[in-house]
């Protein structure tokens, strides 16, 4: 599949002042890390709101007659616009490469925080009938498409910005800025269900959350605006005036290998994660019985843990390397994921919380990790495009089926240990990748081709 294996250790970069001993420079990877991660906040804020708003927000999309189809439609709509960010991440990437980060990651806020706001604003089934679900399906589209380029271009963004000794500790808050999106939304949503009742929330209290994402990207806007194109990107284009002309195609033909191993690694931690925080709260409430606000309550708790330790992985893994923590991770999913299986399933709120807390071992070696491989892999004149077509071609496919698919092996199988052997396939792919494929990124040169021969 690769040619031959590479080195465990890459060398070394050329050496770099200390943050300590340059303050502006600390100063602008500071405002780079605001400046990438509040696109992710955006997203995950609209997805956590979506989600816990789609039962609720229904029946103002489609007929009534029938409310379990309306909601099972309500969420529909996002596993189609799924479908487009794999297209519309990679188109994302191609602009990236040829006009430069910030340019581009201005306008993908933009066009997020736009089409979360119209959500709130856009006429129900009553008033205009089948134009309803279609102009919310187009939006959710854009949406799809749009964040499939703003994850990876927002972490290229922040590692072309720093040293390279702290690397995986700096994309650590673009990760935990997914997570505390997600628990925006999702406390944005509970609030407005507690502030607005009957009704009231059904006719328009649902849709001022979807507006709060205006003033959120204005935000994102100001902070990007204000930030300088990254220095490794001018370095690489001889300041944007030799990018390579089409970078999806020499993606393709130069950064394969790169591709493939990010591919073997993702797909793990995508099973790894959605499992966790999509199937399993409605694994908990449908099949050992826990109380809803319980099995919410539980999850919110184990990624509010999760949130402060990933900078802590970020410093460990900037210390020992990425294979090592990948390494980790991988056995830790084969070990300690039916570990955590079994705790909870005595059905009881503590267990609960002690068996995604069990859970967070693996998500501490593998979240932030595999995040900084996303930019560290590939070169800097394609690493948009390469890490956008990597990225949407494994993670961003396996995230979104992951839930079925948990769902589909436990009702066929009757144990939720179907979905560990499902994912410790997922592992031992990873295991075989890593320990043969990939070569060390760790302070190594950002502009280096890591798998040349």
């Amino acid at each position: 599949m690769i040619g031959a294996a590479m080195s465990a250790t890459a060398p070394p970069g050329p050496a770099v002042t200390s943050p300590q001993a340059d303050p502006n420079r600390r100063k602008a990877v500071r405002r780079a890390i605001g400046a990438g991660s509040i696109g992710n906040f955006v997203e995950q804020f609209d997805y956590g709101l979506y989600g816990y708003m789609a039962p609720i927000m229904a029946p103002a999309f489609f007929p009534e007659s029938d409310r379990t189809v309306a909601v099972l439609s309500t969420y529909a709509i996002i596993a189609v616009a799924c479908l487009f960010r794999p297209l519309g991440g990679t188109l994302v990437g191609r602009w990236g490469d040829r006009v430069g980060r910030k340019k581009t990651l201005l306008w993908t806020i933009v066009a997020m925080g736009v089409t979360t706001a119209l959500i709130g604003a856009l006429p129900t089934y009553q008033q205009i009938g089948i134009g309803a679900p279609v102009l919310l399906l187009l939006l959710r589209v854009v949406q799809g498409s749009v964040s499939g380029g703003e994850y990876v271009g927002a972490v290229a963004f922040i590692v072309e910005w720093a040293e390279p000794n702290r690397r995986a500790y700096y994309t650590s808050y673009a990760s935990n800025s997914c997570f505390v999106g997600t628990l925006a939304g999702a406390g944005t949503a509970a609030l407005t269900s507690w502030v607005f009742e009957g009704e009231a929330l059904d006719s328009y209290g649902w849709r001022l959350p979807f507006l709060l994402a205006i003033p959120l990207s204005l935000v994102g806007v100001w902070l990007r605006r204000h930030i300088e194109e990254t220095p490794e990107f001018i370095r690489a284009t001889n300041e944007g005036l030799d990018v390579v002309k089409d970078p999806i195609r020499e993606a393709l033909r130069s950064q394969w290998r790169p591709i493939l191993v990010f591919c073997g690694i993702s797909i793990m931690l995508a099973i790894l994660s959605y499992t966790w925080v999509t199937f399993y709260p409605q694994y908990l409430t449908d099949t050992l019985g826990l109380p809803r606000w319980m099995a919410l309550t539980s999850n919110a708790i184990s990624i509010a843990v999760l949130i402060p330790m990933l900078p802590l992985a970020g410093i460990l893994s900037d210390r020992i390397g990425r294979k090592p923590m990948l390494v980790t991770g991988a056995i830790a999913c084969i070990v300690l994921v039916p570990v955590a299986f079994m705790v909870g399933e005595h059905g009881t709120f503590g267990t609960a919380v002690a068996s995604q807390l069990i859970y967070l071992v693996p998500e501490f070696f593998l979240t932030g990790i595999v995040t900084v491989c996303a930019a560290e892999l590939f070169t800097t004149r394609t690493r948009f495009s390469a890490s956008a077509i990597a990225y949407n071609s494994s993670f961003s496919i396996f995230m979104g089926t992951t839930p079925f698919v948990a769902t589909l092996l436990v009702s066929t199988f009757d144990t939720i240990y179907a979905v560990w052997a499902y994912l410790a396939v997922g592992a031992l792919l990873a295991l075989a990748v890593v320990s043969a494929f990939m070569t060390e990124t760790y302070r190594s040169q950002l502009g280096a081709d890591k798998f040349a021969r």
